[in-house]
């Protein structure tokens, strides 16, 4: 049985997300550590840089992208016949240590793959407590 053009667009929609790749499940991670740093690669498809901001507070590096996606079509006569909106946003926190600095992490973002480097933090040896003798 078949249905009007826009009724089997529509059946065809509901098993077909165009905003599927957009999603709070996505931020896949991989941390690798290499020459004293850890090496964070990020997943995030169908983001842009400027949808991406990155935050070091309290120690914890957080990571925020969050988009906005408005989908429009129109007939030939400039009537609508479909809008679709769509909100999302995800969040990741890295403990990265209280010494680290903003300065100290490098990030790129090339093809939805987010890098950070970020030096490993070096503990601070506590110095044991050294008795001078009395004579």
């Amino acid at each position: 049985m078949k249905f009007l053009p826009a009724i089997d667009s529509l059946f065809d929609d509901l098993f077909h997300d165009p905003f599927q790749s957009v999603s709070t499940e996505h931020m896949r991670t991989d941390i690798v550590e290499k020459d004293g740093n850890y090496l964070l690669n990020m997943e995030l498809p169908g983001y842009k840089k400027e949808d991406i901001q990155m935050e070091l507070k309290d120690g914890y590096l957080i990571i925020n992208a969050s988009k906005d996606i408005n989908n429009e079509e129109k007939d030939e006569d400039g009537h609508v016949i479909r809008r679709e909106r769509y909100s999302g946003s995800c969040t990741r926190n890295f403990y990265v240590g209280d010494n680290i600095k903003e300065e100290d992490i490098k990030a790129s973002f090339d093809n939805g793959e987010l890098k950070i480097s970020i030096p490993k933090e070096t503990i601070k040896q506590v110095e044991e407590k050294r008795y001078i003798p009395i004579e």
